[in-house]
């Protein structure tokens, strides 16, 4: 969540930060008025407070010599009465703040690039050369290796499912393990989480309030399925004071990941782009401020180099302000060179959230006698079926069989 006491102390310039996230003017005229408001009151209620400890004091002076305690007595409860008044509407204005405040998104950092979409992303470097044959590339979902059935998937579900078979269902498993071995032996601590997280947790995050309509709720629970394993390794430490030596703290897990991907609708409806349940291996960092910078850089060449790894052609891609997530100050994407669809696709993205999710979720570490808010990153090391459709059209045969990358030889 946006600092509000940052807000209120220099609005201009926040309202400047957020306008570049594409808040609207409504909006900012919104927070500012009920910020303004909450002041004033907070203000007055201070006044009430002073005025009221004067009097207390002359209280005991009157009845130390004998004076008529009765209208001092009288004006007292009048001021006890307005201050609470005063402090039930500074609460209810503070709340309907923070209420606003939760579907505010996270300010970009100073050097993000400005633009609209994804097509004024900058790219920083490009890793491997474009894979080539001396045929013509299939994707994915044309190679005929029997490793995908969609129809299956859409039979046990509905459209946007999948369901692997056979060596695809084995290579799935075993990108799962050689992730996860790859982020350890880079300092990552293991973690296997649950699949579902109650309503704080994703608040904590800042999937809710806003984005409701993506998650898949279990009815009559507090529960929704994850679409992400950052909801749970983040969480770890919600409402949390770390030691100052716990820090950095980096974490990795598996985890299936659900998405209902509302307003979606025709992107990607072929192939294991864009689907409702996808694996992924997560990774997520708990830093304090002065650490996050580095501890980013990392997190950016653990997943680039896993992609060197495995042999697959990539780039990494800075994200400009129209294209950043919610959550993000900066993100950096890594994006695969896929042969078959002749393009590069997102595989991997790692963000810096700095405090926008550890003001929701309370994470805090003592720094000396002070409570100091952490700094959170996420990065997903990778999507996993992402990377099965990368291994198979960068690995594919002419009658459509695919080699298996060096790494995984084991695995299998």
């Amino acid at each position: 969540m946006i600092d509000v006491r940052e807000l209120q102390k220099d609005f201009k310039n926040m309202a400047n930060a957020l306008k570049r996230k594409g808040v609207d003017q409504e909006t900012l005229d919104n927070l500012n008025a009920i910020s303004e408001n909450a002041k004033a009151k907070r203000q007055e209620m201070e006044n009430v407070t002073a005025e009221q400890k004067i009097l207390s004091k002359e209280f005991g002076r009157y009845k130390k010599e004998g004076l008529d305690i009765a209208p001092l007595q009288a004006n007292i409860n009048d001021l006890k009465s307005n201050k609470q008044t005063l402090e039930d509407e500074v609460r209810v204005l503070e709340e309907e703040l923070t209420s606003i405040a939760l579907g505010v998104p996270n300010m970009a950092d100073a050097n993000v690039p400005d633009g609209a979409d994804e097509d004024e992303n900058v790219v920083l470097e490009t890793i491997g050369e474009k894979t080539t044959f001396d045929f013509e590339a299939k994707e994915h979902w044309d190679l005929d290796n029997g490793w995908i059935d969609f129809e299956k998937g859409v039979k046990l579900a509905k459209s946007r499912f999948a369901a692997l078979r056979g060596d695809g269902a084995r290579m799935e498993r075993a990108l799962i393990n050689y992730m996860l071995n790859f982020n350890r032996e880079r300092g990552f601590e293991e973690w296997y989480v649950p699949f579902m997280a109650n309503s704080n947790a994703l608040q904590g995050t800042g999937q809710l309030p806003k984005f409701e309509d993506d998650l898949f709720k279990i009815e009559g629970e507090d529960l929704y399925l994850i679409p992400t394993a950052e909801v749970s390794l983040t969480n770890l430490m919600n409402d949390e004071i770390l030691k100052d030596e716990e820090l950095p703290m980096l974490l990795t897990s598996y985890t299936p990941c659900f998405r209902k991907e509302a307003g979606s609708a025709g992107r990607d409806t072929r192939g294991l782009i864009r689907q409702h349940q996808f694996d992924k291996v997560e990774m997520v960092a708990i830093t304090k401020p002065e650490q996050s910078d580095e501890v980013f850089e990392k997190m950016v060449n653990c997943a680039s180099d896993l992609l060197t790894s495995l042999g697959l052609p990539h780039q990494k891609v800075q994200l400009c302000t129209g294209d950043l997530g919610f959550s993000a100050a900066t993100t950096i994407d890594l994006e695969v060179w896929l042969p078959g669809q002749n393009k590069y696709r997102e595989i991997s993205s790692i963000s810096n959230t700095r405090e926008f999710q550890s003001r929701r979720a309370k994470i805090r570490y003592k720094d000396g006698k002070k409570n100091v808010l952490t700094h959170t990153l996420n990065g997903s090391s990778l999507a996993v079926g992402r990377t099965l459709l990368a291994i198979m059209e960068n690995y594919q045969n002419e009658d459509g069989t695919v080699r298996i990358p060096e790494v995984l030889k084991k695995y299998m």
